[in-house]
């Protein structure tokens, strides 16, 4: 039985692909490192997968080089997701970001050289293209970051490159473009709408609106990285490849989705001056994951956005709770919240805390 390391795995896209693999593939066991900041959240697994003999978790820092080895010597294969990723809370404090993004990836870089592992896989982002110069974007578009978040990413990219091209690390890098779907933190865009939209609350659109983004629902991406776990080593070490559905939606147009699908007035948009550092726009050329990972979206973006707004309908006491997330509990009193059996499966997981 292969076993995959998920950094940042109970943060929005880590969790979705763990319950899916779970649910989905029985040969895999899994790991999950987390650290549970304030994008960690324990109650985004499914209370089985708590039962489920092939799933760990573990809670650390990738920036503790004792704790990622003792890990990494378990792996297969490392699905790093782990970073600090809000672009204004990188715009107000960046230094977690550069400590977390870069170094934190660096450690683990430097694990996987003293502790092979079949493949390494950094989910990068669409960030580091900054606007679109030429589209669709090709893996070739310069990187031009356009905020301390996109500028870390951007060095965690290069330097996982080179740890490839030095020391020959089975490094695999996928770029996905805005990715959306269940368990999203409401600092997002998405469910930042929803959520304010269903409590009669302004929506914050910042500039006119025209910004667009290559919008990616977590199923697809789970796909995606299923396809980066098993695809041909020789074909896709050392490639980058982007992660997007190859078609722009504007956030005016998001906006007004949301706000019809949910019956609400148009008069709750709040117009902001445009976001320091605002990428225009950008969406994925898409030839690149078809040719190498046979792989391509599958979710219509109307279809995914209906699907997640109902799952924010549906989850008010989920996101309701980001909002005051009660950070004194211990991570047991944290566990046996998200579970069903807390005596059962809480001895288990304290067997796997390092």
């Amino acid at each position: 039985m292969k076993t995959i390391l998920v950094t940042g795995g109970a943060g929005f896209i880590g969790s979705n692909f763990v319950n899916c693999i779970l649910e989905q593939r029985p040969e895999y066991r899994i790991i999950v490192l987390d650290a549970l900041t304030y994008a960690g959240n324990l109650h985004n697994f499914n209370k089985e997968n708590w039962s489920n003999p092939r799933f760990s978790f573990r809670q650390g820092n990738i920036k503790d080089r004792e704790t990622v080895e003792e890990n990494i010597r378990d792996a297969d294969v490392v699905l790093h997701l782990a970073a600090q990723t809000h672009v204004d809370n990188s715009i107000l404090w960046c230094d977690e970001f550069i400590n977390t993004n870069i170094k934190g990836t660096q450690v683990l870089l430097d694990a996987c050289k003293k502790y092979p592992v079949e493949r390494f896989i950094y989910v990068s982002s669409s960030e580091v293209y900054g606007s679109a110069q030429s589209v669709p974007m090709t893996e070739e578009h310069p990187m031009n970051p356009r905020s301390p978040y996109a500028g870390t990413k951007t060095g965690a990219d290069r330097l996982a490159y080179s740890y490839f091209v030095t020391y020959q690390l089975p490094v695999i890098i996928l770029r996905p473009f805005n990715n959306y779907g269940p368990n999203q933190h409401t600092e997002k865009l998405i469910p930042c709408f929803v959520s304010k939209a269903l409590d009669d609350q302004s929506l914050p659109l910042h500039g006119d609106g025209s910004a667009s983004r290559d919008w990616l629902h977590t199923k697809d991406t789970y796909r995606a990285f299923i396809r980066a776990i098993e695809a041909d080593l020789d074909k896709v070490a050392g490639q980058v490849i982007n992660i997007g559905s190859g078609v722009e939606t504007s956030v005016a147009e998001i906006t007004q989705r949301i706000l019809h699908h949910l019956g609400k007035p148009a008069s709750l948009i709040q117009p902001l001056p445009d976001r320091r550092g605002q990428v225009r726009r950008h969406f994925a050329s898409t030839q690149k994951a078809k040719s190498l990972l046979d792989w391509q979206a599958e979710i219509p973006f109307e279809q995914g956005l209906e699907m997640t707004i109902q799952w924010y309908v549906q989850n008010r006491d989920w996101w309701s709770n980001l909002k005051s997330f009660p950070r004194e509990r211990s991570l047991d009193e944290e566990i046996a919240r998200a579970i069903t059996e807390p005596k059962r499966v809480l001895g288990f997981v304290r067997t796997e805390l390092r």
